[in-house]
């Protein structure tokens, strides 16, 4: 009985979760905020946690690319890095670099990539 009482509200906190509200951006990272450009990706982060994701990748032309576009919202951040997605399906976006000002532009590095600031 124990188990199933487990079962119940571990389904219950998911179900609820899946459709919790976006996390507002704190502010100890508003740098975060914007739109960034870089070599096959752009990501577009707002105020109030959404997250605008494109990203091409892979080798060759075409059809022979693999292409991601999505909308999601932002879950947590845990150091530089921040957790986003919708529902239960989410990934960590992995930042080596924060935001930080090189002479005029924004630039921070996501997931190998670096991104610069163009908003």
């Amino acid at each position: 009985m124990k188990i199933l009482h487990t079962a119940l509200a571990c389904t219950f906190f998911c179900a609820a979760n899946a459709f919790a509200e976006p996390l507002p951006v704190p502010a100890s990272k508003v740098a975060y905020i914007g739109t960034w450009n870089g070599n096959g990706m752009d990501l577009a982060i707002t105020a109030d946690g959404k997250i605008d994701y494109k990203r091409v990748y892979g080798e060759g032309t075409g059809n022979a690319k693999k292409h991601v576009d999505l909308s999601i919202e932002l879950k947590r951040f845990n150091g530089n890095d921040f957790d986003a997605g919708y529902g239960i399906f989410q990934s960590t976006f992995v930042v080596s670099t924060p935001p930080t000002r090189v002479g005029e532009k924004m630039t921070m590095v996501v997931d190998g990539v670096e991104l610069t600031k163009t908003e």
